[in-house]
């Protein structure tokens, strides 16, 4: 065993444990369903709002798939792939759920790395949800019912969202009613120690700065957490920190079990009409609710 760097691992078993692809390669198959069910929902939603520019760069780009009824609350989900990979695109296939059930939902895309870094993500995301919020009677939702969700990187993306200073950049201080992240990673310092550092260049300071488990304070709106029950260590060890520390601030998190679901199957509860992280979702988009 070499030099220990993170936990118990030295950096070989760092590397596996992260190494998602590889201990799940039916992944391949998961994201061909998740592209082809998402090309035919965008085929049968023609008021889906495709592209929305939400800032300058051409990565700045969400859909958004409108309620039947005006006034809906919405789901703004972020896409994970370690934040260099995937697209919105790939996930249309919640927007059927979600309209069903009476509500507007998003897919949001950033700018990935290796041209950005992870801080510049969390702006994007931020100012997603603002143009959102800004523009959200002429997109026919509530303004004041915004939940974030992201799977994965985009679970620390929300998680970091649910974060933001929003008073500070002159929006309502509760612009977010809540966030639901699924195997979100809210301590980015293994990443850095990881093979995953070639293509990330995370420094120590941008460590500190997007870390969500660094940066809570005493207030956040409601949390939801899930993570698949044979999904790394590491992720899981993270989700039990982040809920911990946010009983340490009573802050409002929540835990949904994904007994035996792994990385890939486990975002997929969230458009699963009778799973409790779906119904928890929409109690938490509706009234604020997250228990």
């Amino acid at each position: 065993m070499g030099e220990t760097v993170w936990r118990n691992h030295d950096r070989a078993a760092l590397d596996a444990e992260l190494n998602l692809r590889a201990r799940t390669p039916e992944h391949v198959e998961f994201f061909a369903r998740w592209a082809a069910e998402s090309a035919a929902v965008r085929q049968d939603f023609p008021d889906a709002r495709i592209d929305l520019a939400y800032g300058e760069t051409a990565g700045e780009r969400l859909d958004l798939f409108p309620a039947e009824a005006t006034g809906a609350p919405l789901v703004a989900f972020i896409h994970g792939g370690y934040w260099q990979s995937l697209d919105k695109g790939d996930f249309s296939f919640f927007a059927p759920a979600f309209r069903a059930a009476g509500l507007a939902y998003a897919s949001l895309n950033y700018t990935l790395a290796p041209t950005a870094r992870i801080p510049q993500m969390v702006e994007e995301c931020r100012r997603a949800l603002a143009f959102l919020h800004r523009n959200a009677a002429a997109l026919g939702f509530d303004a004041g019912r915004l939940v974030v969700a992201g799977h994965s990187a985009g679970g620390h993306l929300a998680a970091m969202c649910l974060l933001t200073d929003w008073a500070a950049e002159g929006l309502p201080g509760d612009l977010l009613k809540g966030g639901v992240c699924v195997s979100g990673l809210y301590e980015l310092e293994p990443l850095r120690l990881s093979y995953q550092q070639e293509v990330l260049q995370l420094d120590p300071e941008q460590v500190e700065r997007a870390s969500p488990l660094r940066r809570l304070g005493a207030t956040m709106p409601p949390l939801l957490c899930a993570v698949g029950g044979t999904e790394p260590e590491e992720f899981k060890t993270q989700q039990r920190e982040m809920l911990a520390a946010c009983a340490a601030r009573q802050l409002v998190a929540h835990e949904i079990p994904l007994d035996g679901r792994h990385h890939f199957d486990a975002v997929e509860a969230l458009g699963e009409p009778d799973h409790p992280l779906f119904r928890r979702t929409l109690a938490l988009a509706r009234d604020g609710h997250a228990g």
